[in-house]
């Protein structure tokens, strides 16, 4: 491929050894894993790091205009509630079928991996003919849009929310939700692309991202914890602002869902694209 490290969203990864796209790692020449926290080391999709390791993770919520929006949101219904009411043609969602469609299998009790036929009709139905004429826009980044504050709903991953925030010249009238019942629990992840022409550097590098320093001026960069042991409290002692929007409460981590490519991935693609043609946008 030309290239030597490579950051593939985790979900993919069985995708990408499945086709060959990936190095086995030996773990000999990254000493530096024992200071990954084990719950970020064992992922569904990757048990045993035999093609990768964490990057940053982060999650999934929504944040909303407390000045349009003057009740309490907590949870994906109160999300798809709020779309159709107070939000109505100022709701963004993430471009992302997996995420979109995880609003309704969260909001009705389903596991965010589905792949029931009858749990994807009735997604595809609500999705469709309720929820896309509520939206004006798909963005993954809403940096922008909330400063300019032209919608009222965002869904947004924490850290872009937080991101956004520490610019705008108001942010307190933002409320950011890690919402019930769950939500993802996605991990960007280093890896060692198949026939990489310098292999030894590229264990060095990743075992390097891996020491305590290197992933905590990471951390302060993009806004996303790396999965180290102690980085919590490390960012604590050097008053990293707004630290609970990049670190979510261990209550909140116990109920997130790491997503997964599965056999329904093709038609969660089908339901995006039909909610991206009827929406208001």
């Amino acid at each position: 491929s030309g290239y030597d490290v490579v950051v593939p969203t985790g979900s993919y990864i069985p995708t990408m050894a499945h086709a060959g796209l990936l190095e086995k790692l030996d773990h000999s020449y990254l000493p530096n894993l024992a200071n990954v926290e084990p719950m970020y080391r064992h992922q569904p999709w990757d048990r045993t790091n035999q093609y990768a390791v964490c990057k940053n993770w982060g999650t999934t919520g929504f944040v909303y205009d407390t000045r349009v929006i003057d009740r309490e949101l907590t949870s994906w219904s109160d999300f798809l509630d709020a779309a159709q009411k107070e939000a109505r043609g100022k709701t963004s969602v993430l471009e992302d079928p997996w995420e979109v469609c995880s609003i309704f299998f969260a909001a009705n009790g389903f596991n965010l991996n589905t792949t029931n036929e009858r749990e994807l009709d009735a997604c595809e139905r609500f999705m469709v003919e309720k929820f896309a004429p509520t939206i004006s826009a798909f963005v993954s980044q809403v940096s922008a849009q909330l400063a300019q504050r032209q919608f009222a709903l965002m869904q947004a991953f924490n850290g872009d929310v937080r991101l956004a925030l520490l610019e705008d010249d108001d942010p307190d009238r933002w409320r950011f939700v890690f919402p019930t019942p769950t939500a993802n629990l996605w991990m960007d992840t280093w890896a060692i692309a198949k026939g990489a022409q310098h292999p030894d550097a590229a264990y060095a590098f990743i075992n390097y991202m891996l020491e305590p320093e290197a992933g905590m001026k990471e951390m302060e960069y993009i806004g996303y914890p790396t999965g180290l042991i102690g980085q919590r409290q490390l960012a604590m002692q050097n008053e990293v602002p707004m630290i609970d929007l990049i670190y979510p409460t261990q209550t909140t981590l116990d109920r997130l869902t790491p997503g997964e490519v599965t056999d329904a991935t093709a038609r969660l693609v089908k339901i995006f694209n039909r909610v991206q043609a009827g929406a208001a946008a």
